[in-house]
């Protein structure tokens, strides 16, 4: 892979950022790719665009704010409250999207050379939403094979690491502090450790935390 080109799909969130950096890692060159799906806070493109020139990757802003059109959900809705009832869905969740996100990845992917597409999904701490899931990953990679008669290849560096196990990884990466310091997860769009409050932010703080309470009784190599 480290004479091959790779397409990130990318929001500058604490996921997406850690598989840039396992990319830049693996592959001769990388490009970036965020979508602008009318989501709360601007300030979220902006993160990813300051990551991506940070990092040296180029950057490429999708409009698919389409989907408001379709669904309403507390990701592009400040009147719809954040929540994350057991058994059901998140208010969060769009419908849709990893689907939608991947499928126009692929097309900017064949329009610029590149066969991988390199997604944050994580069937561990997938929050519920369904199009995060192994399944459909492979699912969606045939398909997409198939519609364009190509031979791309989905990479989810961190479909079964739960988020103690993402911060690892970036550790690893030598890239603990930067995700730590510059990325943005927090629905409440703070960035760095957020609100500290919203579903987004307990599941980032409480895996840093125990990763850190790994790493301090040793268990880390």
């Amino acid at each position: 892979m480290k004479n091959e080109k790779a397409v990130v799909v990318f929001s500058g969130g604490q996921d997406s950022t850690t598989c840039l950096f396992w990319a830049i890692k693996n592959f001769k060159e990388v490009a970036t790719v965020t979508f602008d799906y009318g989501q709360r806070h601007s300030a979220e493109i902006e993160c990813a665009r300051k990551i991506a020139d940070e990092l040296g990757v180029s950057f490429k802003v999708l409009d698919m704010t389409l989907i408001n059109q379709l669904s309403a959900n507390a990701l592009t809705r400040d009147d719809i409250e954040v929540t994350a009832e057991e058994g059901a869905l998140p208010s969060t969740f769009v419908p849709g999207r990893n689907h939608l996100f991947l499928s126009f990845a692929a097309v900017y992917a064949d329009a610029i050379g590149s066969r991988h597409l390199i997604t944050g999904v994580s069937q561990t701490d997938f929050s519920g939403y369904p199009d995060c899931r192994d399944t459909f990953i492979r699912s969606l990679n045939v398909t997409l094979n198939l519609a364009m008669d190509k031979q791309f290849i989905i990479h989810t560096p961190l479909m079964w690491l739960d988020k103690a196990d993402v911060w690892e990884l970036s550790d690893t990466l030598g890239a603990l502090d930067f995700v730590q310091e510059k990325t943005l997860t927090c629905y409440n769009g703070i960035p760095s450790t957020g609100c500290g409050e919203c579903p987004a932010c307990l599941l980032r703080n409480e895996g840093l935390a125990r990763y850190k309470a790994k790493k301090l009784a040793g268990a880390v190599e």
